[in-house]
């Protein structure tokens, strides 16, 4: 059987390393142009070997077309004669035609437990929605997006404190089990899956820098998510308003805790202070050594580590140290009503 790999990233290396530690005659790669590579477009994106790498390494011929479904690429694609394409976070929708290609059809190696979470970005919104497990799902590839039928699925728990870039290294070698299975079932004879039910399907379109905007009359457990979700990519963030200053953007990397507000109605994303019997707003730094924030349905959010625009990564006790905060001080978009 005539394999070709399809994908680009961290969580397709394990699936390629797999089918190649196996023998399987994996005899060409497509991947995406090195400038879609993470560390081409930021740091913020997860880095690994590299799929070309590893392909150079094994001596497997590599394709990087700028887009698979044009007739360049799809020529490209036909010239390794594949029997089987294998997918993983390939990053392009195929046309009719790609998929077409090898006889035995394309499998895709997706991270969610479908039909939930299809779409670009499933393993962000299983943690972002609030989800306690997700998995993998191996799906033979259909024109209709991530809706083929189900070869093969394994479930796992989501941390409580897992971030998305955390929670899809787990999901990786999970995959990559899962579809060299697959694989292996499919050189035995044909392999049936199962329909996916149309009535539990949601979607996990591909997320935005502007997804990241905090929104801080959120409950705080629903923001902690958020936070998690959006790492590596693209970070969740606020601005820092102070009286006479101008906003400052600042991304929020990881939460201490999340707790209950019951003082004095105050708006979403006041910075509040944890000493008690303060006589005001107005205060040293020095007695603010945890940085809390007034969040929705009566909640509470304690910020551990941040990053200043321009600046490295801090912890609450560092940036607060840099900068004092006093009366009118809060957290929110780049245009907000002052609270002094």
């Amino acid at each position: 059987m005539r394999i070709v790999m399809m994908g680009t990233g961290t969580f397709a290396e394990p699936t390629f390393e797999s089918l190649i530690a196996a023998a399987e005659n994996v005899v060409g790669l497509v991947t995406q142009p090195e400038r879609e590579v993470g560390r081409k477009t930021g740091a913020s994106r997860q880095t690994g070997k590299g799929m070309a790498a590893i392909a150079s390494a094994a001596g497997i011929p590599v394709i990087q077309p700028a887009s698979i479904n044009t007739p360049e690429g799809l020529a490209q694609l036909k010239a390794f004669a594949p029997d089987l394409v294998v997918v993983a976070a390939y990053g392009q929708i195929l046309k009719p035609d790609v998929i077409a290609t090898p006889p035995l059809g394309m499998i895709n190696v997706h991270a969610s437990l479908l039909p939930k979470y299809r779409g670009a970005a499933p393993v962000a919104y299983s943690i972002w929605k609030g989800e306690t497990r997700t998995g993998v799902t191996i799906i033979r590839i259909t024109p209709g997006l991530d809706s083929g039928d189900m070869l093969a699925q394994e479930s796992l728990d989501i941390l409580p404190t897992e971030t998305a870039g955390e929670l899809e290294a787990r999901l990786a070698p999970l995959g990559a089990k899962l579809c060299l299975d697959v694989v292996q079932r499919m050189k035995l004879g044909p392999v049936r899956g199962t329909k996916q039910d149309p009535a539990h399907v949601t979607k996990a379109p591909k997320l935005t820098k502007e997804m990241g905007l905090i929104d801080w009359s959120k409950p705080a457990e629903e923001i902690a998510r958020h936070v998690r979700a959006m790492q590596p990519f693209p970070t969740a963030y606020t601005f820092f308003h102070r009286p006479g200053k101008e906003p400052m953007r600042v991304i929020v990397n990881r939460i201490d805790g999340v707790g209950v507000y019951s003082g004095p109605d105050i708006p979403h994303g006041t910075i509040f202070p944890p000493v008690k019997n303060l006589p005001n707003w107005s205060y040293p730094r020095e007695a603010l050594q945890e940085l809390s924030v007034i969040t929705g349905a009566g909640t509470l959010l304690t910020i551990a580590e941040l990053q200043p625009a321009g600046k490295k990564r801090m912890t609450a006790e560092e940036f607060l140290r840099g900068h004092p905060i006093v009366d009118g001080c809060r957290f929110g978009p780049e245009k907000c009503e002052s609270v002094g």
